[in-house]
């Protein structure tokens, strides 16, 4: 076969303060720098499902039409000039025609400035050129919040099974895997879907823990014979839109056989919806739980600052974590990655060895959360460039550009040019930080620096400081959400908050009126 391949990923959280611009996709801000052509071809040997895709689909003998990859940290929406510009390069590659089939890496969550539903959108573009024809296969985020548009416009949809994401190019392989079974049977695979109707906690969607690694665990049990692929695509609780949440979907030529799978794992999931509430801690908790727990610990305790993680929204400036390690005095305490590029340039004019007076990040708006006023001494500065160890984005460079190692009391930030997600404990190493050595380590990340960091972790806790992203999505003010989609585990549904709402505010009304 000769298939056009392309990549377009952004998670967008459209309660966020920042937006995707076309240059976040050129920088990549974690994801691989935008690439064209048979650059793409490189990312064959990178953990992202475009790569395994390629892998599978050269081992196969297949030629490859590579078009564009793109992908940028999650922020608010994609401007109306980025998702143009990209899309329309995907979409004028399609018009050129010479292929029997495509494969697209999306994520399945991005929300653009003018459209609602980023994918679907895309795809509604390429079948309206290629008709029902050609088969199209599309890979997406666990994180997707998948639309009926979506699943009416593929042929066949796979999505992550692993959060933090390790099997991203597994993915791609099976979602190849698919494309041939579609070309050699020559006719469209059948297909069944449903939603869960509740919010899931980000938090909560972690693999390497229940209930989420129980409901993979039956998910890849259920499949197989006549049941070709199984997804769960727990959601993106922060994009307001009507199709916000957790889907499951199967692909096969027996329907009442993938029903009744679907059905099993509908049913595990309302039998669980109590499970997969989480526990969240405030700073001062957080800080002096880990305190208690690293007293004895010949490992660290770690503590995700999950609502100012980039991975979901965040810009990974908020203070609210260095507050408390500094309130209550703790010693050998990090954090990382905090994104301000102003101090990062002072440290590195003054030199190490420097101390100079900054108001430290702490601009996202965010009430509770503020510039740190200090004196920090400049322990360490490097030019940012490093390469992914961990098991995530394993043998990818990174550039965090300039990077500071700044020290307050017995605090040590990371201070980067470049906004990124913490993934791994180069992070720290590239701000001559040796993250081992540390008694506390507070990271802006929700659940991917696991993969690198749990083994080395005596303990991890997650706090809640503020920040731009609710870690519980009830905390949202939702606008658009369907109204019998619970905003939590075990809670109301946005119609009933709504109805809610209205009342409080006819009885304000009422109490006014009586008062005149």
């Amino acid at each position: 076969m000769k298939i056009l391949i392309a990549g377009f990923q952004h998670e967008t959280n459209t309660f966020a303060p920042t937006k995707a611009s076309y240059r976040s996709f050129v920088q990549g801000e974690g994801f691989p720098p935008l690439s064209r052509g048979a650059d793409m071809l490189a990312l064959r040997d990178v953990n992202v499902p475009i790569g395994g895709f390629i892998d599978a689909a050269q081992r196969a003998g297949h030629k490859l039409i590579p078009v564009i990859w793109a992908g940028a940290s999650a922020s608010a929406h994609v401007t109306e000039d980025a998702y143009e510009r990209i899309a329309g390069e995907i979409v004028d590659a399609v018009r050129g025609g010479g292929f029997d089939a495509i494969y697209l890496d999306l994520h399945g969550a991005m929300v653009a400035e003018h459209i609602d539903d980023g994918e679907g959108e895309l795809l509604e573009r390429v079948r309206a050129i290629v008709g029902a024809a050609v088969p199209l296969v599309v890979s997406l985020d666990l994180h997707a919040n998948v639309t009926d548009r979506m699943l009416k416009l593929a042929d066949a949809i796979v999505a992550y099974r692993t959060y933090p994401h390790v099997d991203m190019a597994e993915t791609g392989e099976r979602a190849a895997a698919l494309l041939d079974t579609l070309m050699r049977d020559g006719r469209p695979l059948k297909r069944v879907a449903r939603r869960i109707p509740f919010l899931i906690p980000v938090n909560a969607m972690c693999t390497l823990v229940e209930p989420a690694r129980g409901m993979y665990g039956m998910l890849a049990e259920l499949e197989g014979g006549p049941v070709a692929s199984l997804s769960f695509a727990p959601g993106f609780p922060a994009a307001d839109f009507p199709e916000c949440g957790p889907v499951l979907w199967a692909y096969g030529y027996d329907e009442d056989v993938l029903a009744r799978a679907i059905d099993t794992l509908y049913e595990r999931m309302l039998a669980d919806e109590s499970k997969w509430e989480v526990r969240f801690l405030l700073p001062d908790e957080a800080v002096s739980e880990a305190s208690r727990l690293a007293l004895h610990a010949d490992k660290p305790v770690i503590v995700a600052d999950t609502q100012d993680n980039p991975g979901v929204g965040g810009d990974s400036n908020t203070t609210g974590m260095v507050r408390a390690l500094l309130k209550h005095h703790v010693e050998r305490a990090a954090v990382g990655v905090i994104w301000d590029a102003d101090a990062a340039g002072a440290a590195h004019r003054a030199g190490v060895g420097a101390h100079i007076e900054l108001a430290l990040a702490g601009r996202s708006g965010v009430p509770g959360d503020e510039p740190l006023h200090g004196v920090f001494e400049v322990e360490h500065l490097s030019d940012g460039r490093f390469r992914f160890d961990g098991p995530m984005m394993h043998g990818m460079r990174g550039d965090l550009g300039p990077v500071a190692c700044l020290r307050i009391g017995g605090v040590r930030i990371v201070v980067s040019t470049i906004k990124m997600q913490i993934f791994e404990r180069n992070f720290f190493r590239v701000a001559g930080i040796q993250p081992e050595a540390m008694r506390i380590l507070v990271v802006k990340s929700s659940v991917h620096f696991r993969a690198d960091f749990q083994p080395v972790a005596h303990a991890i806790l997650v706090a809640k400081a503020p920040g731009p992203m609710a870690a519980d999505p009830s905390d949202l003010p939702w606008q658009r959400l369907a109204t019998d989609m619970r905003v939590r585990p075990m809670g109301p549904t946005f119609g009933e908050l709504r109805a809610a709402a209205s009342a409080e505010s006819a009885d304000s009304v009422a109490e006014s009126d009586l008062i005149r």
